[in-house]
């Protein structure tokens, strides 16, 4: 099926081809007629599925071809979603899909001044895309009002929760039009999310184009088992490989992510990090380098990653794997988007184990173990906290854990590489 066979308008057909896009995903395919007759929907898609076309393509072909009072400014469409990131993508997005419209689009959130963002509101917007905290300050401030939203959209619901925003949306739900049509998209349809969707949407149709558990059968997964105290050298000869252009590496916390990029830098591989203690103009500027592969490497923490789209990403490292299995899924949708191949490597110690388990329980396969690679996992039986052994044995178990890592180490500098199949 293609777009035109959508009935999509002839202004966004050409947007759309003009990037490339010429048939619609499934999600897509489902979504967009339902949106375009007006109903409510509530849509559980796996990220890299395409789900923000599936309602930015409906939302400006609806705006598109109904009358507006220009001498009225008024918000006409609200997108509300849980990070700067993801908010200044989809904004991004309603922009590139509706450049032969005469709609007018903004996005606002928090962690920089706010000048900008009201001199635009002032000028008067179609679509507002808003982070949540933004979103009420601004509105407490008189510079939004939402009393003629036509069509308001909550976006990764599931992570909006996840964040402590519940709240926020819920007062954001008081002042919204009665009169409105709802679009509700989650990858994960937990109880909570699930009792959330019924509190604002009316009779709504679902869409549902993957379970929450699968991974996108187009990205090819690969484990490799090292020690912790290698997983630095096998980064390292990793990216040794020039055939990878660009990587997105993930670590569970923000001092791990900047130690990740310290010791890339020390190679000589450019790398980047983007997490929350980063100030928005330095993690716009990072995901920007990163886009236009100034920057090979990315890293960063869950949160901060969430929202990163961009096109054919190679592949995604599992520096250190995810405590929570969801968080894998997540993660390994970076890349692989929208029917492209991709790799997801993913690095784990003996302490991670549990970690892989829950994984391989939640996606209902084994993950292929790669064992073609010069730092095999030696220390299956790590050392426990300190406060659980004596001084003594701590010490010569990490005498003995920096011996193998030197051992690793020369055998780095004759520039072996990581074998993995083609």
């Amino acid at each position: 099926m293609s777009f035109k066979a959508l009935n999509i308008i002839d202004p966004i057909l050409k947007s759309l081809s003009q990037e490339g896009y010429s048939n619609p995903t499934s999600i897509q395919t489902q979504a967009i007629p339902f949106v375009l007759k007006g109903s409510d929907l509530i849509g559980c898609a796996q990220t890299g599925t395409g789900k923000t076309a599936a309602f930015a393509v409906p939302i400006l072909q609806l705006l598109h071809s109904t009358e507006r009072d220009h001498q009225k400014k008024k918000i006409r469409s609200l997108i509300v979603t849980p990070t700067r990131e993801l908010a200044i993508q989809i904004e991004e997005s309603f922009q590139t899909y509706g450049r032969y419209t005469d709609l007018r689009s903004c996005v606002i959130f928090g962690g920089v001044n706010q000048k900008s963002q009201t001199k635009a509101l002032k000028s008067g917007v179609d679509i507002l895309v808003a982070t949540p905290g933004r979103l009420l300050d601004l509105m407490n401030q008189g510079f939004i009002s939402l009393s003629d939203i036509e069509i308001f959209v909550l976006d990764e619901a599931d992570r909006m929760l996840d964040m402590g925003f519940i709240h926020d949306i819920k007062k954001l739900l008081a002042v919204l039009p009665k009169k409105r049509q709802t679009l509700f998209f989650s990858a994960t349809m937990p109880p909570e999310i699930i009792k959330l969707s019924k509190s604002i949407l009316h009779n709504p149709v679902k869409v549902e184009v993957t379970p929450e558990s699968s991974t996108v059968d187009a990205i090819r997964q690969e484990l490799y088992f090292v020690d912790k105290g290698n997983k630095k050298n096998l980064l390292i000869d990793t990216l040794l490989d020039e055939d990878i252009r660009s990587a997105l590496v993930f670590t569970r916390t923000k001092h791990g992510a900047n130690k990740v990029v310290k010791m890339l830098n020390a190679e000589n591989i450019g790398a980047e990090a983007i997490h929350g203690n980063k100030s928005q103009a330095a993690r716009q500027r990072a995901l920007g380098n990163f886009k236009d592969q100034t920057t090979r490497v990315l890293v960063a923490t869950d949160i901060a990653a969430r929202g990163i789209d961009v096109d054919e990403l190679q592949y995604v490292i599992n520096y250190e794997i995810p405590n929570i299995p969801e968080t894998y899924v997540h993660r390994i949708g970076r890349t692989g988007r929208a029917g492209a191949d991709g790799t997801a490597l993913s690095f784990c110690d003996a302490q991670e184990k549990e970690y892989l388990r829950d994984i391989e329980k939640l996606i209902g396969k084994k993950i292929p173990v790669m064992d073609s690679h010069d730092y095999p996992l030696i220390d299956h039986n790590p050392p426990q906290p300190e406060k659980q052994q004596s001084r003594k044995s701590w010490g010569k178990s990490s005498s003995n854990k920096k011996n193998n890592s030197q051992v690793s180490r020369s055998k780095r500098g004759n520039q072996s590489r990581v074998k993995r199949p083609r």
